[in-house]
């Protein structure tokens, strides 16, 4: 059923569309708990991530509740993936750079990125983190510094401070006063979510 097109709601959605964040994105690896996915959707639509991949290759997609997820996946689009190469090969052709989440030798702070650059961040399975095939073809490792006696987060949480940061660093760059879609891209979006 079709929304209603009144002035407040469609000015609504071009505000919101205006703040996308076209080149900013995660990689959902193999999470296989609902709850966790369903939050980490709500925390890409609140810092304005238009679209997550999923990367499932041996985990299946969780069921989704209709009343916990369904308002963030009504305006977070979804990308799947079952394999390594699918996967990099669309996150290349947009330009992004690729962060693996970890705790090796390798990872660096959060803070030491730049997240105003067209970034995907993947966000390992809940027990064994980012799988080493998608590790391997990361551009660089990335961790969240901690200073208490529990040293991980809940992949949600993480997702959360993750896109947080990125929304810090974008918001000081200016990224989220200039639209990241084309006019026509802007026009086919807009058009779309009048229809949701």
């Amino acid at each position: 059923m079709t929304k209603e097109r009144t002035p407040e709601r469609t000015a609504k959605l071009e505000r919101v569309l205006k703040l996308r964040q076209k080149d900013l994105t995660l990689v959902m690896a193999n999470v296989h708990d609902p709850h966790n996915v369903s939050a980490i959707l709500r925390s890409c639509d609140a810092f304005g991530v238009p679209k997550v991949h999923l990367y499932y290759t041996d985990t299946p997609f969780p069921k989704l509740g209709n009343k916990s997820s369904a308002s963030a996946r009504k305006w977070v689009d979804t990308e799947r993936h079952d394999n390594t190469d699918d996967l990099m090969k669309s996150l290349r052709a947009q330009g992004m750079k690729v962060l693996a989440t970890s705790c090796s030798p390798n990872a660096k702070p959060l803070r030491d990125y730049d997240l105003s650059e067209p970034t995907a961040i993947i966000m390992g399975n809940e027990h064994r983190g980012t799988d080493p095939e998608l590790v391997e073809v990361a551009d660089g490792e990335v961790y969240i510094p901690m200073f208490g006696m529990i040293q991980s987060f809940n992949v949600s949480v993480a997702a959360a401070v993750i896109l947080s940061e990125a929304s810090r660093q974008r918001q000081l760059s200016g990224k989220y006063d200039q639209p990241t879609y084309t006019e026509e891209e802007y026009k086919a979006v807009l058009e779309d979510w009048l229809e949701r």
